[in-house]
């Protein structure tokens, strides 16, 4: 054991390494799509919340207030 590790050590620590590397990459994948599923739903309740249940595009430009098309020009 005077020369270092065996040509087989090395190549089971590598393989180690790798394993654990992509293990790694794995969660971080997983971490990154639950925060992309957590800031997608943050601002869905938010536009729900500020602009009533459909949201912004549901809003009729025949019926807001005098603000929409026939307030304009009807």
């Amino acid at each position: 054991m005077c020369f270092g590790p065996s040509k087989a050590e090395r190549q089971a620590a590598a393989e180690q390494r790798a394993e654990a590397e992509a293990a790694k990459q794995e969660a971080i994948k997983e971490k990154a799509e639950q925060k992309r599923e957590d800031i997608s739903d943050a601002l869905t309740q938010r536009a729900q919340s500020r602009y009533g249940r459909g949201g912004r595009g549901r809003r009729s430009l025949f019926r807001a207030g005098g603000s929409g098309f026939l307030g304009r020009f009807g």
